[in-house]
């Protein structure tokens, strides 16, 4: 899918693919993309997230996520890198990454 516009895309659930973790939030989502410096990037505010997941999240370099409301896909994010996360106001977590190339495989 291409990268969002800077309308906000509402969800229910996320699945977020941190290497091979799969972290999956539901409640109120939104993603949209901000543009900064001429810069473009894409924040996914999630429901206050368990600490572990928060931390997993935060120490993140790269990550892949899909949005879905109703059961049905909303959008599919490119590999992101990360660059912020911060808290809001309402206790949700904001996260901010922009298009990176996909990550380079674990070594067996």
């Amino acid at each position: 899918m291409t990268f969002p516009g800077t309308r906000p895309i509402h969800g229910d659930t996320v699945h977020i693919s941190v290497g091979t973790t799969l972290l999956v939030f539901t409640g109120s989502i939104t993603c949209q993309g901000v543009l900064e410096d001429g810069r473009g990037f894409v924040e996914l505010t999630l429901p206050d997230a368990d600490p572990e997941q928060r931390r997993l999240l935060e120490c993140s370099t790269c990550y892949q996520w899909d949005l879905h409301r109703g059961g049905g896909i909303l959008y599919s994010s490119p590999y992101l890198a990360l660059h912020s996360t911060r808290g809001s106001g309402n206790g949700s977590l904001v996260v901010k990454g922009s298009p990176t190339s996909a990550p380079e495989p674990e070594p067996a």
